[in-house]
């Protein structure tokens, strides 16, 4: 139980020719909610995108499951942010979240019972049934929002990464997706997110990751106080605005 679910080390990632990440650790063990926090431009979605083995590292290693992360794809729940899905396919609610699980089925594959229950269950637990059949063109954000982590749900994955969650969303379905992440917690469920969303953040999270292109700290949201750490991770301009948000001051 207590072996790492994802497990980081020396992990350095190059793109375009430039160094976006340099000597990154980072290990979450079943049943940790972990906040990846840092400025835009700090490699927190690049990092997930390594994880999930869709960027070679330069250097280090990435284990899921004891495996690669190339190896480990089919069984990683993975949330994108919300731009990055082709909304304007035509498309229903059941059918987008039934695409989750194309690692297993394959492009072509017959959906099995199995296949359908998981499908079902996922769209039930993020509250969509009344819109299983609505295309998925016709949904707000927080639909939207909804359907992609019902989709990276489908999987039934140990290990679920989610890019910025709880941007753009209504009230709602930031309530509900903030149950339901405690609730895979809780299941034990190994939860990496990245967020700007700071106050989300130390109310959900076990863990914080500072990071900016390495690992400026990581704990726990109470040992998180000193301001030096804000401040190499985000600036000065920017740390000041978190710590009051935090309520420290310099």
């Amino acid at each position: 139980m207590n072996e790492p679910v994802l497990d980081i080390v020396g992990l350095a990632v190059d793109l375009g020719g430039r160094e976006v990440l340099s000597e990154v650790d980072l290990r979450l063990r079943p049943g940790e909610l972990v906040g990846l926090i840092g400025p835009n431009g700090a490699g927190k979605t690049t990092l997930l995108r390594t994880a999930l083995g869709l960027i070679p590292p330069r250097r280090g290693t990435v284990a899921v499951h004891g495996r690669t992360a190339k190896q480990a794809q089919g069984s990683v729940g993975y949330v994108p942010q919300r731009h990055e899905f082709a909304w304007d396919f035509p498309i229903s609610v059941a059918k987008a979240v039934a695409t989750g699980r194309t690692h297993l089925t394959g492009l072509l594959g017959r959906r099995t019972e199995q296949d359908r229950t998981a499908v079902d269950a996922a769209i039930t637990r993020v509250g969509m049934d009344d819109l299983r059949t609505r295309p998925v063109g016709e949904l707000s954000g927080g639909q939207r929002q909804r359907v992609l982590v019902a989709r990276a749900l489908a999987l039934q994955p140990r290990l679920l990464l989610l890019d910025e969650p709880f941007t753009g969303i209504d009230a709602p379905t930031q309530e509900l997706l903030s149950g339901l992440l405690t609730e895979l917690r809780d299941e034990g469920v190994a939860v990496l997110m990245t967020t700007h969303d700071l106050a989300a953040a130390t109310t959900l999270c076990s863990r914080l990751c500072l990071l900016n292109r390495t690992v400026v700290a990581d704990g726990e949201p109470a040992a998180l106080a000193d301001t030096d750490i804000w401040l190499r991770t985000f600036g000065l301009d920017r740390a000041e605005q978190l710590l009051r948000s935090l309520g420290v001051s310099r």
